[in-house]
């Protein structure tokens, strides 16, 4: 453990030397001081009026007796940096990170405490019948003091922190890739690491698969939704969401609130399913994110999988798709181009509206008579195929998978 050195109170080139006897004397003094002192810390800060015999006590007297050796020892050796009782105050601080408290009531016990024992160590000074030069320089030696054992416990409370936040993270990681890798997961696996990444294990999660940014500027990183899992590393990019349809998604997940937290990044966000499910959610709105980038899904802002489950459905299995696509409609082929594609659109309206024809005028904005006229084409290309109902599915299929990947007009 490197304790980082002191900075800020500056040495006094100037100042007196100190009576050989004074030293003597405080260390004589130090173990009544050190009574006092903690005596008087007890009494005003409530952190530390707990049993002396607990941790904060043995703390509390072991830290009272090192800041006052200390003082003592600069005085028998103003060369004397006190490294080793620095480092005793950078685990003090330690300590209090990795316990979860704030370095508020250490601060208040070094104010608190290195006042007091100021007061009774300059009584001693004045009995000894000292210069006020020497008296002030030993003020200002107590001010340094307390200062160095401040700074040190920061420091140390600083290091833990940041250990504590890096493997905080490390294990989110790793609970996160646990949740997402292939194959079944037992939930005793998802609960014994959510417990060391202090995780509550939620009933349902959604993930959220981004599109990746060209940059990874810090002001463009998505801001979590609460509690929620995130790897900005991966490809693509994901955030898992617990009680995604609870309190977990900006109070509306998918909505509005969700869109601005995401900065402008297009996302797809995956169906709602059980905790050891999390991959499959991960699976589908991957698909999406790949579909949204082709066109087939809108493009830019937030899809949501479960709007187009008949789509993934349908993109589940391209090379299939391809198939079944070159087989039903290799009729159409043998027509233009511009041709194909209107016979296409009305066969595709007219098979979803029942083979109504006022319906597929008013769908495709066209005249009834233009309804009928195209359909007698599609009879002589189809013949008895548009009345076979498994024929008529497969049709409706290959042209909505068709229809999607061409732009809207």
């Amino acid at each position: 453990m490197a304790v980082p050195a002191q900075h800020g109170v500056p040495e006094r080139p100037g100042m007196p030397p100190m009576p050989p006897e004074l030293a003597k004397l405080l260390r004589a003094q130090l173990a009544a001081v050190a009574d006092q002192v903690e005596e008087e810390v007890r009494r005003q800060v409530p952190e530390y009026a707990r049993p002396a015999d607990g941790p904060y006590g043995r703390n509390l007297r072991a830290g009272v007796v090192q800041a006052l050796t200390l003082f003592v020892d600069h005085i028998a050796d103003p060369r004397d940096d006190g490294g080793a009782i620095a480092a005793t105050y950078y685990e003090l601080g330690r300590g209090e990170a990795l316990e979860g408290r704030s370095l508020d009531a250490l601060q208040s016990a070094l104010r608190v405490g290195g006042l007091h024992a100021w007061r009774l160590m300059g009584q001693t000074a004045e009995e000894l019948g000292l210069d006020s030069t020497v008296v002030a320089a030993l003020g200002e030696l107590a001010f340094r003091t307390v200062h160095e054992v401040a700074e040190a416990a920061a420091a140390g409370y600083a290091e833990a922190q940041l250990r504590s936040s890096d493997e905080l993270e490390r294990r989110r990681r790793r609970l996160l890739d646990l949740l997402l890798e292939d194959g079944p997961v037992a939930l005793e696996a998802v609960q014994d690491l959510a417990h060391g990444a202090r995780w509550p294990v939620p009933r349902t999660v959604a993930v959220v698969a981004l599109a990746a940014a060209p940059d990874r500027r810090e002001e463009d990183r998505p801001l979590a939704a609460a509690g929620a899992l995130v790897d900005m590393e991966s490809r693509p990019p994901r955030m898992l969401v617990p009680d995604p349809d609870g309190s977990g998604g900006f109070g509306g997940f998918g909505g509005r609130a969700f869109t601005l937290a995401l900065r402008g990044r297009p996302a797809a966000i995956g169906p709602t399913v059980a905790v050891t499910d999390a991959a499959q959610s991960l699976h589908l709105a991957t698909r999406a994110l790949g579909l949204m980038g082709r066109g087939v899904l809108p493009r830019q802002g937030v899809v949501r999988c479960a709007d187009h489950l008949s789509t993934l459905l349908l993109y589940g299995d391209e090379p299939l798709l391809e198939r079944l696509e070159a087989r039903v409609l290799a009729p159409l082929d043998t027509v233009s181009a511009g041709q194909r594609d209107r016979l296409a659109e009305t066969l595709l309206a007219w098979l979803l509206s029942g083979s109504n024809v006022p319906d597929v005028a008013t769908r495709l904005h066209i005249h009834p008579q233009t309804v009928r006229y195209r359909l007698r084409q599609l009879e002589k290309l189809f013949s008895d195929a548009l009345h076979d109902p498994e024929t008529r599915l497969d049709l409706i299929l290959a042209l909505r998978a068709e229809s999607l990947r061409t732009p809207q007009k």
